[in-house]
């Protein structure tokens, strides 16, 4: 059922005016092996959108594990619960509608693994208050890190691209963590915390 419902919402996505943002079935197969191979108790996940990536996320949670996803937009979020209702994991996950930041300052839970896929100019905050809160060997998951390839023009240019590069180069330098750039689909950035 449920990979019947990943292929309907990204049939669906297709009519969206943002559908440029929807994780896909490439990328959904990549974040739910990562899972699997994590078996997190714990997910966090930073711009739910329609909520594709956290069904794909979800398969890999132990049993009584929790999904944690936050999203800014009232709309996206809408569509994402009635999502989250059709499927087999949707009672896993856990919606929070607001500002990510304040949201997530609110969380005391050990992350096991987070994905983050939200506002680009945000990033550089969200990481530094994620690393405190993710346990040892645990791992975040940056989307959108070539940024449609904008991060390797000879001078970058756009706010968002700027933001982007100014992230790579945080965690290049963090000392805290191991990484490694993966170029799936706009690049994602795999992250383990010492």
């Amino acid at each position: 059922m449920e990979d019947g419902l990943l292929n309907e919402m990204e049939s669906r996505t297709r009519l969206h005016p943002h559908s440029h943002m929807l994780s896909g079935s490439l990328q959904g197969k990549f974040l739910e092996m990562i899972s699997r191979l994590v078996n997190p108790s714990y997910i966090l996940e930073i711009g739910t959108f329609l909520g594709y990536s956290a069904l794909c996320l979800a398969k890999g949670l132990k049993s009584g594990g929790e999904l944690h996803t936050l999203e800014n937009d009232e709309e996206s979020a809408a569509i994402a619960r009635e999502n989250f209702k059709n499927s087999n994991t949707g009672n896993k996950i856990i919606l929070h509608i607001g500002n990510a930041l304040e949201l997530l300052n609110q969380f005391d839970k050990p992350w096991d693994l987070v994905f983050l896929d939200a506002d680009k100019t945000g990033y550089i905050n969200y990481y530094e208050a994620l690393v405190p809160k993710l346990r040892s060997g645990g791992l975040i998951l940056a989307d959108n890190v070539l940024f449609h390839g904008q991060v390797l023009e000879q001078t970058v240019k756009g706010k968002s691209a700027k933001a982007i590069q100014d992230f790579n180069d945080r965690v290049l330098a963090d000392q805290r963590v191991e990484k490694i750039m993966l170029t799936l689909r706009d690049g994602l950035y795999l992250i383990r915390k010492k």
